[in-house]
This record gives C-alpha cells, structure tokens and sequence, in this order.
C-alpha cells in the first residue's frame, strides 16, 4: 500500500527507462546525504558525462547489453572509502530500489549492489559490515 491508502503500482526495471530512474532517483538521494554526498561532489565534476556511464553500467549487469567498458573498482581505489560509506551506499541503494520498484529485476539489482559493495571492500581490504553478499569470483580461463 502507497502512503495514500491505495495500492503500489511499483513496476520492476524493465528496460534502459527504468535503469535511468534508477541511476538518477539513486544519486539525487546519495548526493543529500552527509556522508557520501560530498564525495560524489568532489570526484563527480561531469554529472552529464557520468550519468550516462551508470545507465550503461546497470543495463550491462541486469539485461546483459551496453557499450559499458570500465574498471568501476580501479575508479573507488584512491578515495578514502571506510566501511560506514559502503554501509550508507547499500542502504540508500536498496531503499530507492524499494521506494520505486518492485519485481525480479528490482530483487536482482540489490543483490549486484550488495555483491559489488561487499567485494570492493574485501579488495580494499575492509572487512564488510555486513556478510549479506556473493563474493565475486574471477576465473583464470
């Protein structure tokens, strides 16, 4: 039920759209907030030019399509990251997920997050808070 007392027409991210609401509804809730908003504004000085990496990002991870070609861990490296920012990056995460869809998709995209959080931070050697993550492996193929 929505606040109004009727029932949520929440849809899952069904396409490259909902990946954008995504994205965008994420960093408007993570740049207010005290801890990791001035981060995004210190590292992040393209909006429009980093935008548009994140949609490709997430279509690549959820639907297996993009022109996404990066190193997201190589780019987090050198910040000063603690285990409280990842702590208030899933939680941001998952609520704008919950606020906004709902579906297999939407389920999908938090388990990625947490799985990416949850690796960055081993590699970071940070012991994550919470274990609630599939360690990523890498094969030597």
């Amino acid at each position: 039920m929505s606040d109004s007392g009727f029932p949520s027409t929440k849809s899952d991210i069904q396409s490259g759209e909902g990946v954008q609401r995504m994205v965008d509804s994420f960093y408007n809730n993570a740049r207010k907030d005290p801890l990791l908003g001035p981060i995004f504004e210190q590292v992040i000085t393209d909006w429009q030019e980093h935008l548009p990496t994140m949609y490709e990002f997430w279509e690549r991870l959820l639907f297996g399509f993009s022109d996404y070609s990066g190193n997201p861990f190589q780019k987090h490296l050198n910040l000063s990251l603690e285990k409280e920012h990842f702590t208030i990056w899933i939680k941001i995460f998952t609520d704008t997920i919950d606020e906004n869809f709902s579906g297999r998709k939407a389920e999908e995209v938090k388990r990625l997050a947490r799985n990416i959080a949850g690796s960055f931070q081993l590699r970071m050697g940070i012991t994550p808070e919470n274990n609630d993550f599939e360690a990523i492996k890498y094969s030597h193929r």
